[in-house]
């Protein structure tokens, strides 16, 4: 690191020598597009080889040489997928200089298709400054996939955590979300979820999308709140194309288990009002409903005759239906030759619509006999509960977010200015969340029911029924209401205000050149959380399931009467007056959630950069100082019987301020005109989540019991020295094949631990509050990551045809990484692998593409991951390793006109859950979705 340093002094005293003594001439400037004129190559990498310096193409595709002195020049210009071009240049003391370059000849794979994408996916990594992994839509607006999310986990070391089979959150290099950050047009996104920094991107519609840039290394000029990655994603500009836009397509999608196809559809736009002026953007549509059959089993033990049995097993019925609309609109003017100016905004809202019923088994003894493979209960050794209730839950999701800002650029100069305004939100209201009929079995005399588990295929656990009451188990009359939740309101609000300024000065050297970059950054974010609910636990009349009996649609097992769903709502609305409302509890519930985390961030960072032939080097470093106002509640609920019930709410308020000094360097160096090694060590932080930061303290005491739940103002953030070493060889047309190492070093690692009364270090009691058992969050010391990287994509144009329109995507990704928790059965430390660290990640892509042909095939795997900490280790809960495989399809009529078809998940892949235990494992959920069939057409003009 003081080598670095001390080159990069040498070499700014060298610029600052040179500069004055060279008679310079002015600039050489123009843009770089394909030869169709079709669209702007960014990233192209343009150089001045007999003065050493290089540029690589904006996304308008422009680049620029300041201070060039007077001569004749090769001006050269590479892009992956394309043939080099070389040209000479003159330079002379009358003026600046425009020279635009086409590449490509007439070949269209610059445009559009798979290889237009892979090659401008790989010239944009190439000419990175560090380790970053692309992807980008061809010039008609085609993205491979059907959300952000879905996108992602195509790109090296990237694997999605999924929900309800749909992609939702990113995992990079194996690390939790929460230690990854991602950016729209480059403001943070705010996330709508309540107690999480993870933004799950499968709101973000990839119709509006232009690129993702998953960028696993950081300079100085780069928010540093990423442990994992920095995913950018950046909508359309009007100066992308040199020609207009109008893509329209409509498409229907079929799902295997609701057997209903939905619609979708959307447009995109893109024009040049005048030579300085254009407009781009676009809309989305897309309704998609879809079933999910799930099992879910808690409270393992183990038996007198040494055998596992849960003593909670729930069946679900999922019916869901998910509704994404977005829209995004792009301004952009060049009021001058030096000067571009943009505002952009884009808006997403994400509504699901969840019908849940769930059949419930709770027994309050062991097993009457068991096997290894099978529990027996009897409703005679103790009370079997069976419940069958309705959770009617609407969620609604919004990310918006809104910039304006703009480039100077005047001689050596270089100005970049920006502010923007961001939001996020999750809203529910009115969702009934659950309502509950229940049947208790107390093996009295015409009460006594007898259920048996067969647990031999551990993913499905069967049941059967007997006894006198087994008639009583399927009649809906039998199940008297017992309570209903109603979500009055949840809101969770988290906006942003964003102002940064950048200054950039070049110095050109003997040979290659020097830029000083210093800027700063500020952004104000508040985020909140309300919550309402109220509790009705007894009715004033006769309520059971018959009144509002429905139909399953679950596959795995017969559940008997379910309740309809949306069958609640006429009989709580008619008779609301009838319910009794459980005041304390609803109390308790609505105030203990609630918060608001203001954070104020300061960053300003100083670098320089040196690019001479084939070596870059970046060094610098950024200060970021945090400030938070951090407001929750301490809550205590007293249920010593009912005249001795009390709740007791004091508000919290805590103001806390800290200061990172964060340096960086880069190295990138092109040993052939093929190889690119790079390096970089750097250091980064993540903060707290939200949930974990804020100051909610609740205890519900219950006699000498006292369960708590406490958030931790006192949380360190994640800090992390992070190390890459990466080597990329271009081997042939969008072809390469990367290998990379990484390493990180993360201090402070937090994790979520659960305390009995006498453990240390609390002894029962955290700030003043005495509990028998809570849960705090900790900073728990030190977590390594190791791992590598290897990655090869070709498009195999060398074989004879019809085989020359072949083309693979291999990438694997191995991760290792470990810390240390709380083991409540010795009360010291234990070791854990990294919560949603998956050791191995593999994605692979077949595609043929030739003619009007497209066809693809992907596989991607994910290998187990820790889910969940508890107290001791055979609690922890594990999800299984995952593969799915999708295809797609695509026959182009006309020039403008293609017809598609897309199959998801083919092999119905499964999400479980697990217990590690002696022998086998035990499950704590099971879920399936079948595949999803998706076609329609697509037009551009």
């Amino acid at each position: 690191m003081a080598r670095v340093s001390a080159r990069l002094r040498l070499l700014l005293g060298s610029a600052l020598l040179v500069a004055p003594v060279a008679a310079f001439a002015g600039q050489v400037a123009g843009t770089v597009s394909d030869a169709s004129g079709t669209r702007t190559l960014a990233s192209a990498e343009v150089t001045l080889v007999e003065l050493g310096r290089s540029v690589e193409a904006d996304r308008e595709g422009r680049y620029r040489f300041s201070d060039v002195p007077a001569g004749t020049y090769t001006l050269r210009v590479r892009y992956v997928g394309a043939e080099p071009v070389e040209m000479p240049i003159t330079v002379d003391a009358s003026g600046d200089l425009t020279q635009d370059v086409s590449v490509g000849g007439n070949d269209t794979i610059l445009v559009t298709g798979q290889r237009a994408n892979l090659a401008s996916a790989l010239s944009r990594q190439r000419g990175a400054d560090g380790v970053e992994s692309v992807l980008t839509r061809d010039s008609i607006g085609q993205f491979p996939d059907q959300n952000v999310a879905e996108s992602v986990r195509r790109a090296p070391g990237v694997n999605v955590l999924n929900d309800q089979g749909e992609g939702r959150f990113i995992a990079v290099r194996g690390l939790d979300p929460s230690l990854n950050a991602a950016s729209l047009n480059g403001v943070r996104v705010p996330a709508p979820e309540a107690d999480t920094r993870s933004v799950a991107l499968d709101v973000v519609a990839s119709e509006l999308i232009e690129s993702i840039e998953i960028k696993k290394s950081l300079t100085p000029d780069m928010d540093a709140d990423t442990i994992g990655a920095s995913v950018e994603i950046k909508t359309t500009s009007a100066f992308d194309r040199k020609k207009d836009l109008l893509a329209a397509s409509i498409e229907g999608s079929y799902n295997n288990y609701s057997n209903e196809v939905t619609p979708k559809g959307s447009v995109n736009f893109s024009t040049r009002i005048s030579d300085n002026f254009g407009v781009s953007g676009g809309a989305s549509y897309y309704l998609r409903k879809f079933e999910t059959d799930n099992v879910e089993m808690d409270g393992w033990n183990v038996d007198d005759a040494g055998n596992g049995f849960a003593d909670t097993v729930e069946y679900r019925d999922y019916d869901v239906r998910r509704l994404r609309t977005g829209g995004s609109l792009s301004f952009d003017w060049r009021p001058s030759d030096t000067t571009t100016l943009y505002a952009r905004g884009i808006y997403n809202r994400f509504s699901d619509q969840e019908d849940r019923r769930r059949l419930i088994f709770e027994m309050d003894e062991d097993p009457a006999t068991s096997t290894g493979s099978t529990a027996s209960f009897d409703s005679a050794d103790g009370r079997i509960r069976v419940e069958r209730d309705l959770k009617d839950r609407f969620e609604k999701q919004t990310i918006q977010s809104y910039s304006v800002g703009g480039e100077t650029n005047t001689g050596p100069w270089r100005l970049q200015y920006s502010a923007a305004w961001s939001r996020a939100s999750e809203l529910e209201n009115g969702s009934i969340d659950p309502i509950t009929f229940r049947r208790d079995f107390e093996g009295e005399e015409g009460d006594d029911l007898t259920v048996g588990f067969d647990y031999s295929n551990y993913l499905l656990p069967s049941f059967t029924v007997g006894g006198a009451s087994a008639a009583e188990f399927s009649d809906p009359s039998a199940y008297a209401f017992d309570s209903f939740d109603r979500t009055t309101l949840s809101r969770s609000t988290d906006r942003e205000w964003n102002f940064r300024g950048d200054v950039t000065r070049s110095f050109a050297l003997a040979e290659g050149s020097f830029d000083v970059q210093f800027g700063g950054k500020a952004r104000l974010r508040r985020k909140q959380y309300d919550l309402n609910v109220d509790t009705f636990d007894g009715y004033d009349g006769d309520f059971t399931l018959a009144d509002v009996v429905g139909g399953q649609t679950y596959r795995l097992a017969e559940l008997g009467p379910v309740v309809a769903k949306k069958g609640e709502r006429g009989f709580l609305d008619t008779n609301a007056g009838g319910f009794e409302l459980d005041t304390l509890g609803s109390a308790f519930a609505s105030v203990v959630e609630d918060y608001r985390v203001d954070e104020d961030i300061y960053a300003g960072y100083l670098l320089g950069r040196y690019q001479s032939g084939p070596l870059r080097m970046i060094g610098g470093v950024r200060m970021e100082h945090t400030r938070n106002d951090i407001n929750g509640n301490t809550v205590t609920l007293n249920e010593d019987g009912e005249d001795d019930e009390q709740l007791i709410v004091t508000p919290n308020q805590i103001r806390r301020s800290y200061t990172d000094w964060l340096p960086s360097a880069l190295v990138r160096y092109e040993a052939t005109d093929q190889v690119v090694l790079r390096a970089g060590v750097f250091k980064s932080l993540v903060r707290p989540s939200i949930g974990q930061l804020a100051p909610r303290f609740s205890v519900e005491r219950d006699g000498d019991d006292a369960e708590g739940a406490f958030g931790n103002p006192d949380l360190k953030p994640y800090r992390a020295w992070n190390v890459d070493l990466g080597f990329e060889w271009y081997f042939a047309s969008a072809s390469v094949l990367q290998f990379g190492v990484f390493a990180k070093d993360i201090k402070d690692y937090i994790t979520t631990v659960t305390f009995e009364g006498d453990d240390a270090p609390y002894n029962g009691s955290y700030r003043g509050i005495a509990f028998t058992e809570a849960d705090i969050p900790l900073n728990m010391g030190k977590a390594k990551v190791r791992g590598i990287e290897v990655a090869y994509s070709q498009a195999y144009t060398m074989l004879p045809a019809p085989f020359d329109g072949l083309l693979t995507n291999f990438n694997y990704t191995f991760t290792d990484g470990h810390t240390q928790t709380f083991d409540g059965d010795t009360g010291g430390l234990r070791d854990i692998p990294l919560p949603a660290s998956s050791k191995h990640t593999f994605n692979a892509v077949l595609g043929y593409e030739k003619g009007p042909i497209s066809l693809r095939l992907a596989g991607t795997y994910r290998d187990k991951y820790l889910d969940e900490v508890q107290a001791v280790a055979a609690e922890d809960r594990y999800v299984r390793e995952h593969f799915q495989l999708d295809a797609s399809a695509r026959f182009r009529l006309t020039p403008n006109v293609q017809l598609f078809g897309e199959w998801v998940n083919i092999n119905n892949a499964k999400y479980v859950a697990y217990q590690n235990a002696p022998i086998t494992r035990r499950l704590l959920q099971y879920e399936e979705y079948s595949y999803t069939l998706k076609f329609g057409v697509r037009a551009n003009f």
